[in-house]
């Protein structure tokens, strides 16, 4: 049963209006900040009770081993975990002695705002402290778009019932105990104190630390300052430890009086520039937030998001909680990306420690589409990223006996930190999806040649290399690629997997084409006329197997010859089926964790007439459990197209709601940030019919029942593109830019600004209903309305 984290459905806000201690690890995740570079996860400000604690930088990690019952050749010897960092978010109150603490006393009312258009939590509580005082707090944090290195906290304590003592504490605490780390593999390890004390110094209203990691060689700084504002008689200190600095402010209120105190925070790290040159840095960035203020860190953040929501929203008529659910993804791929800038964007963002901070293909298969066509300039960055780890990906693919690059499977910082073959390294089709990502951007930026032909070509050239190097042409001439896992980890170490075939096809026949644009550029690349005919040749050669007994595609050659999972016989307690099953079981059986073949329908759509999506879809829907959280908006895109619009409707709310309900039971750890990009994907690939195959946006909206309406905006070669579908007609309008040529329903058709461009849109094909695993159908979605206020 689906449990509502109780947050009420609203159009531009997340709203929590009671405190669930038994959620709060989940509503820290959910409630979190970031921009990309700093995260800070929705603690509450007096920092207990918590579930998770958690502040972390991008790309900020520390080094562990990873031990082997039996080590072999090629295995990476060291993993890599992000740290949470210092804490710079706690604001403790003392109310007559008395900590708040609200597990004590009288909570009164407590609300927290998640904010989506001015990019902050807001937090209002009233509390009567044990021995009978009341008090009304009200806070607003922000992680600023704007100025990358800053957060910002406004405290407001105000007494209710005459002459109140307080003594705020604002603290900067390293080295937090964290909660022991869970069993499931797909959690974080805990590494205890790993942050060793270079400085600790607080003077007046201002106070920093600093430290280094033992293994990775890394150096961070964080600082703070305050601007207060109070009765007569307020006064402010500071002391200093080790792992803490506090500054620590005491007023006495007259009732109805505030103490206000904005709380400045600066961060920042480096593995190349020293100590003084760290702390120079933040206390910079602490100047500029002071110059602009309070009000001008909120101004800054709200213009930000203002041009963000203009670029990117999408509005959805007839289902007020799937809107907000679009919006609260998208505003947390934001986050998780706008301010990277050269730096991965981690599986949970900088919502939590999940999979240990790394960043995995879902970033350039399911963020990245999502920033091409909303912050181009972030998805460039992203790939910027992978480019600075080339020198990497050639070592890890030379220990792998190959040619060009071999990007991890799992990472922070470019090695590959995945010890389990299989379903790591096996995963070759991460250096195609990269090369899908960098093709995407190209075509959709138009006009970064500079791209083109510096990150954008060597991404290209190096990883054909690695496909030519890793397949081999048989004895009737096709090119194969053996010995691989696809997007379906259920299905390791396969031959010839669809979705892997078509990819590197792709990448292969892009490289060559790539390199015949730039002849010198290539040619320094020491790509000459016989590799890149190679590369051709292996793309026209290409193996794609398919069943013609059972008229579809395998999805990996004699898979559809395995026996079928027993899903009779498993009971909803065992999944997901990793969990419960050895994995030797589940690669030898017709099951799916997540969609696979389904996966090429879409992002190589090209390849498959519309009866073969119709019959692998069908086909693949019966296998496939959704034991991952990146299936779910891969079949509600690809039922949309195939007709099945109430199913699709289905399967997008199960990606949207995916963390506002919990669905996998592990929002605690973080958010599924590829999830809630894939949010986007389901409405604008979905039910906005979206594909950008050969370099040009075409649409084949259709939309289910419950929706009325679905509007979507895109940015595409310097244009922005307004798409609104309704239920018998779709309307083209360019906000921005040059006349654009798109494909309606199979027919072309030219946007220009200022003429909206009107279509009829067809009846879906009407197909007979797929069926599901027993037990694994997704939920039927039934609307909710927007909460109604008293």
């Amino acid at each position: 049963m689906i449990q509502h984290l109780g947050f009420q459905v609203e159009p531009w806000a997340v709203r929590e209006t009671e405190l669930d201690l038994d959620r709060l690890q989940q509503t820290e995740s959910v409630f979190a900040l970031a921009n990309g570079h700093i995260g800070l996860r929705g603690n509450l400000d007096e920092g207990e009770p918590f579930g998770l604690p958690g502040t972390y930088l991008a790309g900020f990690y520390e080094v562990r081993p990873l031990p082997y019952a039996e080590p072999g050749y090629g295995d990476p010897e060291a993993g890599q975990t992000i740290i949470n960092v210092t804490n710079g978010k706690i604001m403790r109150l003392l109310v007559e002695d008395e900590p708040l603490d609200i597990r004590y006393g009288e909570l009164r009312s407590h609300e927290r705002v998640l904010d989506l258009r001015a990019g902050v939590l807001r937090r209002t509580l009233e509390w009567v402290s044990p021995a009978g005082r009341p008090v009304r707090i009200t806070s607003t944090r922000l992680v600023s778009f704007a100025q990358r290195a800053v957060a910002a906290i406004q405290y407001e304590v105000e007494a209710l019932d005459g002459t109140t003592a307080v003594v705020v504490q604002s603290e900067l605490v390293a080295n937090e105990t964290l909660p022991r780390a869970e069993r499931d593999p797909r959690a974080a390890e805990a590494l205890a104190s790993p942050l060793q004390s270079e400085l600790f110094r607080a003077q007046d209203k201002r106070a920093v630390l600093a430290h280094s990691t033992r293994a990775s060689g890394l150096t961070m700084a964080a600082e703070m300052d305050h601007v207060i504002e109070g009765p007569s008689g307020t006064e402010a200190t500071s002391e200093s430890i080790d792992d803490l600095v506090r500054v620590l402010v005491t007023a006495d209120l007259e009732q109805g009086e505030p103490l206000r105190i904005v709380k400045l925070l600066g961060y920042g790290w480096s593995s190349q520039r020293t100590l003084p040159a760290i702390i120079d840095q933040v206390a910079a960035a602490l100047a500029q937030a002071r110059h602009d203020g309070w009000d001008g860190l909120v101004a800054e953040q709200r213009a930000y998001l203002d041009e963000f929501w203009d670029r990117a929203d999408v509005e959805i008529d007839g289902d007020a909680e799937l809107q907000l659910a679009v919006r609260f993804g998208l505003f947390h791929m934001l986050q998780a990306g706008a301010r990277a800038e050269n730096r991965a964007i981690p599986a949970k963002g900088l919502t939590g420690p999940g999979y240990e901070g790394h960043t995995f293909w879902d970033t350039e298969s399911f963020v990245l589409p999502v920033l091409t066509y909303t912050i181009p300039r972030a998805a460039r960055d992203a790939l910027r990223w992978r480019h600075r780890t080339l020198g990497l990906a050639r070592e890890h693919a030379s220990s792998l006996g190959l040619k060009g690059a071999a990007f991890p499977w799992r990472t922070i910082r470019g090695q590959e930190c995945s010890g389990y073959w299989p379903a790591g390294t096996a995963a070759f089709h991460i250096n195609a999806d990269i090369a899908d990502a960098v093709l995407r951007y190209q075509a959709a930026a138009d006009d970064d040649e500079a791209f083109a032909s510096g990150v954008g070509l060597e991404l290209l050239v190096e990883t054909a290399r690695l496909w030519r190097s890793l397949g081999h042409h048989d004895a009737a001439g096709r090119f194969r690629i053996d010995g691989v896992t696809g997007p379906d980890e259920y299905s390791a170490i396969a031959d010839n997997n669809v979705y892997t075939n078509l990819m590197a096809e792709r990448n292969l026949r892009e490289a060559f084409d790539a390199a015949q644009r730039n002849p010198q550029r290539a040619a320094d690349l020491g790509v000459d006329d016989e590799e890149a005919a190679g590369w051709r040749d292996a793309a026209q050669a290409m193996l794609i197997p398919y069943d013609s007994e059972q008229r579809v595609h395998a999805q990996a050659e004699a898979f559809t010859d395995h026996e079928i999972w027993n899903f009779d016989a498993t009971t909803p307690e065992q999944y997901p089926l990793l969990l419960h099953f050895p994995y030797f079981d589940l690669y030898r059986k017709q099951v799916v964790k997540q969609a696979d073949l389904v996966l090429a329908l879409h992002v190589r759509g090209d390849a498959f007439s519309d009866e073969e999506k119709a019959r692998n879809f069908a086909y693949y829907e019966r296998l496939t459990v959704r034991d991952s959280s990146l299936s779910a908006c891969t079949q509600a895109v690809i039922a949309a197209e195939v007709g099945h619009l109430e199913l699709a409707y289905d399967y997008l709310a199960e990606t949207a709601l995916i963390d506002l309900d919990d669905l996998q039971h592990n929002t605690r750890d973080g958010l599924h940030i590829a999830s809630l990009a894939g949010t986007w994907i389901g409405a604008v690939a979905g039910f906005g019919g979206m594909r950008d195959h050969g370099g040009i946006l075409s649409f084949m909206p259709h939309l289910p029942q419950a929706l009325s309406r679905l509007s979507f905006r895109v940015c595409f070669r310097g244009r922005r593109l307004l798409v609104e579908v309704g239920h018998r007609h779709a309307t083209y309008s360019l906000l921005e830019g040059a006349s654009l040529e798109i494909i309606h329903h199979g027919k072309k058709a030219t946007v220009e600004t200022g003429r909206p461009l009107r279509r009829s849109i067809p009846k879906p094909p009407a197909r007979d209903a797929p069926s599901q695993p027993p037990g694994r159908s997704p939920l039927r979605r039934v609307p909710r309305e927007p909460t109604r206020v008293a």
